[in-house]
């Protein structure tokens, strides 16, 4: 256990403070940019702010706030005052918003304008006192804080804290459900940086874009933690990540370094934005969140010249546990171990899986690991054991170090007494050039056993759904076991995600139940 006082903002911030870069770009904005010195000064006026809101050390700060200069130096200023930053879902419902809340029990919501109404919905159903203050445009208040920073000092004295002291939660994406708060302390900052320089060559003055938001771990321990303890410089779009808008900025800004979802992927070569030039000029793109399918890859590398580098990381985790880099790359793998990352396989019995090829449950060690999950006692222990993490993903392993994930163990369904991973006929499945989008779930049948449905999206609304049937069906007849091949096949305007991408698979059972085995595709 560590001794010494620290306080992660000043961990994120320290580097390019110190190192020369303070009046180098750190954000840069639709209508602006900031400088490290402004971004540290805006930090510590948001962190003299929220203590003028009475809440003190450990106090739970939310933010419903959209990727923005107000986002990010809030969340830093929260932390900086010892207060624990908690970013949320922009697009959660009511009572997602509700759970946080309440689940939280948190003293001051900073929310946009436009967002408020997701809290109006719930306000009068909150059972202790919330503060809960509105964020303005940038062009209306100073940076869209104005209302919040009116005559805050501009320096502030850190709140030195525990290496141990909690420093900010990430909610997990919640693809079973409900979600939980993985409680981060300060010392998991540190972590932060070796994967982005080791993995993708991140280097001081980089421009890196991601196009999932900063609510996500992805994005935060990369944009903010890893991107500014390099001396870098965080690209932010205020906006839903849609195709079009990633590619408006892509070409406003021409980042050196891309960070997206294999969904995304799939969408800017579908939809051309892919061949536009600023995607030619980026030096590397990282995909994480789900598996990347080896036909995205080769097709984005033919299309734009550059390789994707996929890896795995999770909100327990906030790094990369796994990532391909230019030394290390096998498409269709997660790559290889993560710099400051261990792993380990257990089969059912929880016995040690040491031969390649064989696949288990995922066992994580690193620095960065979460210190369990708020309110959830029983659930923690049983995931974090010791200094490992347990993991609910099936991975395997190869004779030269590469990883790859088999899916999860959640996930993993017995047909006809065999195991089947949906994520392998998704992935053969999206082969079909007239597919936009698969996901596979099992669901169990009036005589108790588990039979496989594939949720198909088309490419066009005026495609013949029965003949694009008929020819995945063959595909996949053709390419995998009989038991593999799911006979129910269904079409869906869009397969229900998470934020990071995955696939909530609950939700696509609930809709094979509401239909009954006598609904027609």
């Amino acid at each position: 256990m560590m001794s010494q006082r620290m306080n992660a903002a000043d961990e994120v911030l320290g580097p390019p403070l110190a190192g020369g870069y303070a009046e180098r770009p750190a954000l840069l904005f639709e209508g602006g940019m900031l400088t490290y010195r402004e971004l540290d000064s805006l930090v510590s006026r948001a962190a003299n702010a929220i203590r003028r809101r009475g809440i003190g050390p450990g106090g739970r700060v939310l933010m419903l706030l959209n990727d923005s200069p107000a986002m990010v130096g809030t969340y830093l200023g929260a932390i900086r005052a010892g207060c624990v930053a908690v970013a949320l879902n922009v697009r959660m419902s009511p009572p997602e918003l509700l759970f946080a809340i309440e689940d939280s029990g948190a003293g001051l919501m900073l929310a946009d304008k436009e967002l408020l109404g997701t809290y109006s919905a719930v306000a009068d159903q909150i059972g202790h006192r919330l503060d809960v203050v509105a964020v303005g445009e940038p062009g209306e208040t100073e940076l869209g804080l104005g209302g919040l920073i009116s005559g805050a000092d501009a320096s502030f004295r850190t709140e030195t804290m525990s290496p141990d002291d909690m420093a900010f939660w990430i909610y997990t994406s919640g693809t079973t459900g409900q979600p939980k708060a993985a409680v981060h302390l300060h010392r998991n900052v540190l972590s932060a940086g070796p994967y982005l320089r080791e993995c993708l060559g991140v280097r001081a003055g980089d421009r890196i874009f991601s196009t999932s938001r900063l609510f996500f771990a992805y994005a935060l321990g990369n944009c903010v933690f890893g991107a500014f303890r390099l001396c870098a410089t965080t690209i932010l779009h205020r906006g839903w990540p849609e195709v079009e808008s990633v590619a408006r900025v892509v070409e406003a800004t021409r980042p050196n370094i891309l960070l997206s979802v294999p969904t995304m992927y799939r969408k800017l070569l579908s939809g051309g934005q892919a061949s536009q030039e600023g995607f030619s000029t980026v030096r590397a793109y990282a995909s994480a969140g789900e598996r990347l399918p080896v036909a995205i890859a080769e097709q984005w590398h033919r299309t734009t010249g550059v390789r994707i580098f996929e890896g795995m990381g999770s909100s327990e985790t906030v790094y990369m546990v796994f990532s391909n880099s230019p030394a290390a790359y096998r498409p269709g793998s997660s790559g290889k171990l993560a710099p400051l990352a261990e792993a380990r396989l257990t089969d059912d019995e929880g016995g040690p899986i040491q031969e390649p090829g064989r696949a288990g449950r995922l066992w994580v060690k690193m620095r960065s690991t979460c210190n369990g999950y708020w309110n959830r006692p029983e659930v923690s222990r049983k995931l974090f054991v010791g200094p490992w993490f347990v993991s609910g993903d099936l991975y395997s392993f190869d004779e030269e170090g590469f990883w790859y994930h088999r899916g999860r163990s959640d996930e993993m369904l017995k047909i006809s007494g065999q195991w089947v991973a949906p994520a392998e006929i998704e992935e053969c499945a999206l082969n079909h050039p007239e597919l936009a989008d698969a996901a596979a779930v099992g669901a169990t049948d009036a005589y108790g056993l588990t039979r496989l449905a594939l949720f198909l999206v088309a490419r066009s609304p005026e495609s013949d759904r029965e003949r694009l049937a008929d020819e995945v069906r063959a595909h996949l007849l053709g390419q995998l076991s009989v038991h593999k091949c799911p006979r129910d096949m269904r079409f869906i305007e869009q397969v229900p995600r998470t934020a990071t991408g995955k696939i909530q698979r609950y939700k696509l059972r609930d809709v094979l139940l509401a239909l009954g085995d006598d609904a027609s595709g």
